[in-house]
């Protein structure tokens, strides 16, 4: 696995080694140089201290020998500054993120678009100016859910250098026109860059990029399915463009086949939006080796539609 070491991030942090068991404020109070124990309780309540590279508030959190405490240097102001954005873990190497439809996920070099990205680098610079995050995948504009970003370019690179070794799963949610034939199955196609930035799909390999998506419908009703998918490789568009070679395009996707039954010449989505959800993401670690596994509920639009 290669790497290279991001001297400015790992400046922003003092490191420490358990070397016995202990809780870990009256870890810091022997380790730390000088510290006092209300200065100590102050560093933990603003969250500036990592165990194993996860953040931890607890001033009785046990401590084994062998595990890594970090202290930051400044103090870390924990909100983003908007609405659409919702840390759910964050450590000293990557930040996981719930994001709402509607926002990209980065944004062109100039543009004053807002995105995830763009609202991720304020808040980490709130930190230092040395941080930035850096892009591990991306969700369209329109599809919500978990995003991944690393803190450190070394970081990210792992992702990208072994993306299929360190992720375990990833699904999506999505809601249907119709209902679906099929309880499960899978979708293997060649996905190729077609005019307008349409995703084209072919049944044949016409030196395209493999793509396979495993579906299982959860529920039918009121003329939709709730669908889970399961995504085998990450292409572009890839499963709004499988649930269209399935002819049962995603609610308010019209730009892969959807029609409003209530509306057919208005590009009116009866949810408000593309019915597209990234609720489950687990990967291991690069840099720990943990396991983590993250999930989100259904949106409300999708789950009143089969009401």
């Amino acid at each position: 696995m290669s790497t290279y070491f991001d001297r400015k991030a790992a400046n922003q942090y003092n490191t420490y080694v358990v070397k016995e068991p202990s809780e870990l404020l009256p870890f810091l109070m022997q380790t730390i140089a000088g510290i006092s124990r209300t200065k100590a309780k102050e560093y933990l309540s603003q969250r500036m201290v990592y165990v194993n590279n996860q953040i931890t508030t607890q001033f009785n959190h046990p401590l084994q020998k062998g595990q890594i405490v970090q202290v930051a240097n400044h103090r870390h102001k924990r909100t983003v500054a908007s609405k659409k954005v919702r840390i759910v873990y964050e450590d000293a190497f990557i930040i996981v993120v719930d994001k709402q439809e509607g926002i990209l996920t980065t944004s062109i070099e100039g543009s004053r678009q807002e995105s995830v990205k763009r609202i991720l680098d304020e808040y980490v610079q709130r930190q230092s100016r040395s941080f930035a995050v850096h892009t591990v995948h991306r969700l369209d504009k329109g599809t919500s859910g978990l995003l991944l970003f690393a803190k450190r370019r070394d970081v990210q690179k792992m992702f990208t250098d072994n993306w299929h070794d360190l992720v375990l799963d990833r699904r999506y949610v999505a809601l249907v026109s119709g209902n679906m034939e099929k309880s499960q199955g899978t979708v293997v196609s060649w996905l190729t860059d077609g005019p307008r930035a349409v995703t084209l799909s072919s049944s044949i390999d016409n030196g395209g990029k493999q793509a396979v998506t495993h579906y299982r419908t959860l529920k039918c009703k009121n003329g939709y399915s709730l669908v889970e998918c399961q995504l085998e490789t990450g292409r572009k568009n890839q499963i709004r463009v499988h649930m269209q070679d399935l002819h049962h395009p995603i609610v308010g996707d019209f730009k892969y086949g959807y029609v409003n039954p209530d509306a057919p010449e208005n590009h009116t989505s009866p949810s408000g939006r593309i019915c597209l959800h990234a609720y489950k993401f687990s990967f291991r670690h690069p840099i720990t080796g943990e396991v983590l596994k993250f999930e989100t509920p259904y949106p409300s639009e999708f789950t009143s539609l089969l009401r």
